[in-house]
Order: structure tokens, then sequence, then C-alpha cells
């Protein structure tokens, strides 16, 4: 341990990332920007490629930051996981999805496991990300790694660390956001906590593995359950002919006791949709319901449906039933201003729409064509958005309210306009064809 701890210290450990999505690269620009080494691990050969030319992937981190990641030979890429046998620290920053039982899929995990046992050595330090239910770094982690004789805490060292990226958020990075860190035993807590404090302006650091990993489960639990309440109140209040936005705007205003969350056409992204199934789970094993976290997961998965009753309900104001109906969706990334779709509530609605009946195409500036998912394969690319097209569509929905979009323009030349973002609060003229969903 003493070794290893020095070669934090003095920045000459090596260290290793698999997955170089978007928890993984921020990962890298962070420790590299310490003076560390860092070898990234990804199954994808042309992301791979792409790193290595110094050319980024994703919006919001440039191709500049990679060339000045890859400067001097702090960093490259690869395929090949048997490089992990030169690495003395391994983070793992692999998809935790569900499956369609909506349970929880560990296969991105075990294998990325698998394949650092495989070259595991001593004194190597290896700290899982991804986020899971709380059990997951003793119970499967640990069991992997000991397989080939090496002993947790005495020749390895195993941690747990959340993740807390938010894609697209200038005031929030991987280097000021509080890093919580805790370690399957005290050494691996301890080692874990010195690699991450080079890295980030603050390590949080808690007793076990497991309460890491429950930090990060209670913080999306605790969005999702208030994003169901306000989306309930939403539905709740359409039809008493209250506008929820404006509800929330006044309830704001009290100085405590209140934080606003808001309502939308779903929850989307890597996080919200999915972390906590993972503890109602994991609540089974203990004959322990979770009724809290299934109806907040029950209410956030029916609002596509809800929206797309909206779309009906406007389009039958105008004599128009939805089969047959031309919609353009604007907005195809599950939050403003980012290039991720993953778990985008969008996706869902254009299937359904398409249910339907409905003519479906859609614009988004950040995302030119939906890549195939593992439920999903919708097969469109974005078309540009003009007033020709905008005319030509009986409904134009908005997912995502993009800070690229001009909605005063966008409303003037639509016949209807269906607001899943109250993106249109500032829109005067025309107002009479904006439908709230």
């Amino acid at each position: 341990m003493s070794e290893l701890l020095r070669k934090i210290d003095t920045l000459k450990a090596r260290i290793g990332i698999i997955g170089l999505g978007y928890v993984g690269l921020p990962l890298v620009r962070e420790f590299t920007k310490s003076g560390f080494n860092v070898v990234g691990f990804d199954i994808d050969p042309q992301k791979v490629e792409k790193l290595n030319k110094g050319e980024s992937y994703i919006k919001h981190i440039p191709s500049s930051l990679i060339e000045s990641m890859r400067a001097g030979g702090r960093f490259e890429a690869t395929t090949d996981y048997r490089l992990l046998s030169g690495v003395d620290c391994v983070i793992i920053c692999v998809p935790t999805p569900l499956d369609h039982m909506r349970e929880p899929d560990l296969s991105y995990v075990v294998k990325s496991i698998e394949s650092v046992a495989e070259t595991l050595h001593r004194d190597e330090l290896v700290v899982l990300e991804s986020t899971t239910y709380p059990g997951t770094t003793d119970e499967v982690a640990k069991t992997i790694l000991e397989k080939g004789g090496l002993k947790c805490g005495t020749d390895f060292y195993l941690a747990f660390s959340p993740e807390r990226e938010d894609p697209g958020n200038p005031k929030f990075t991987m280097g000021n956001i509080p890093k919580v860190v805790g370690g399957v035993d005290e050494e691996s807590g301890r080692l874990a906590a010195a690699l991450y404090g080079k890295a980030v302006s603050n390590v949080v650091r808690v007793s076990s593995a497991r309460v890491a990993e429950a930090t990060k489960i209670l913080e999306n639990i605790y969005r999702c359950i208030n994003i169901a309440l306000v989306n309930e109140l939403k539905v709740l209040f359409d039809r008493m002919d209250i506008d929820i936005w404006e509800v929330i705007e006044a309830a704001k205003t009290k100085p405590f006791g209140f934080q606003a969350f808001y309502p939308g056409p779903g929850l989307g992204g890597h996080c919200i949709p999915i972390d906590p199934f993972y503890l109602s789970w994991k609540a089974r094993q203990y004959e322990t319901p979770t009724r809290f976290i299934e109806l907040a997961g029950e209410i956030n998965t029916s609002m596509p449906d809800y929206v797309v009753t909206k779309v009906g309900d406007a389009l039958n104001s105008f004599g128009k039933p939805l089969k047959g109906a031309k919609v353009l969706v604007l907005g195809a990334a599950y939050k403003k201003d980012v290039d991720d779709h993953r778990e985008s509530p969008s996706i869902v609605i254009i299937e359904k729409l398409q249910g339907k009946g409905a003519d479906v195409i859609y614009n988004d500036p950040h995302i030119p064509r939906f890549a195939k998912q593992r439920e999903h394969n919708i097969g469109l690319e974005s078309v540009p958005l003009t007033a020709e097209l905008l005319a030509a569509q009986d409904a134009v929905l908005i997912a995502t309210d993009h800070s690229a979009y001009d909605y005063d323009w966008i409303v003037e030349h639509s016949k209807t306009v269906i607001d899943t973002r109250n993106a249109t609060k500032g829109v005067a003229r025309n107002r009479e064809r904006i439908f709230k969903a």
C-alpha cells in the first residue's frame, strides 16, 4: 500500500479508465490536468480512433481539450484491454442500464471487472464509478477480482466513487463537484481518497463502498420522486385549468422549505430514469417495499402517454385526427443544450405517435440522427428547420427546450404548438396556437 500511495502522491501512478463517454472523458481530463498519465479503454474502435487523433465526439468537450490531454503523451485510448496490465489504478465508468423487465443489467460492469481480473496485480487500486445498487462493489466486483487468488485489502484495493457529472452544466464540472469515496476496507478507502484528491477540489470520504453506492442512489431518487410529484400535479392542474408553471414560479419565492422541480414529457438521461429501480430491485432481497420509488417510476414513465394524448387533443380541436397527421418533434436530447439522447422521452413519444399512425419527423441541432439503442431503433435523421417545414406540419411538439430555438419564430410559422417544457412562456403573439402538455 505504501508504494502505491507514494506513486499517487508523486503523480507516478499510471491510471486506466474503462469507458470513455460522458463520465470517463471528464475523468481523463482532470487526471491528465493534474499530471498523471492515463490510458483510456473502450470497446468502440471509432471513439478510440477519434480520440487518438485529438478529436472529440461529445459536444461540451471540445477537440482542443482532447489535444491538450494528449499533449506530452499523457493520454492514449485503446480497445486492447490487455494493456490494463500496465496500470496502477483502474477506474470503471461503464453504463448500468435496465433490461426489458426494468431490472438491473450489470453485464457491462461484470465484463469490465472480468477484464481487470485477467491482469490484476499486487498493489493495484480498482474503483467502480458506475451507478448501481448498494453492495455491488462488495458482492460482485470483489468476488470476481478475488477469483485469481489475490485478496482485497492486502494484495489489491477496491473502492466505489459515484459519478456526479452533469453534462452541459457550465457551473459544475468534475473538478469542482465534491467526490464521494468509499472503500471496501480502510486501506482501499484511503488510497481512493488520495487518488481523487489529486484531481478534484473536494473529496468526501465515507465509511464504506455501500455508503458511497447508497449516496448516489439517494441523490437520484430524490430528484425522481420530486419530478414525479410535479408531473402528477401537472396532470391534475391541467384538468383544473391551473398553470403548473405559474404555480411553481410563485412557490419558489418562498425563501425556505421549497426547492423548485419542473415537469416534462418524461425522464431521460443515464441516471434518474434508471438508478431508483436498482434500489427497488435490491430491496426485494430484504422483503422491504419501496412504494415511493415504484410510484414515482410509474408516474414518470406514463408522461409520454400523457403527451401523446395532448397532441391528439390539440389536433382534435382543429378537426384533425392523430392518424395521418404530420407531427414535427423539436428536440431529441433528454435535456436542453446537450447531445445525449440516452433514455430520452422523445424516443418513446415518437414511437407512440408513430404507433397511432402519425407521420413523425424531428429536428435537433445537437443530435443529427438517432443512434440505435438496445430497446429502440427509430432510424430517423434530423430535418432542417425552416418556415416552410413548420407551416407544413399539423402539429409541432416541443420535447426539449434547446436554447438554439427561436420560439417566437416557431410559433409564428406553426399551425399548432404543443409545449411540454414551458419554452414558449415568453411568446407574446399567436398564443392561441400554443397548447401546454
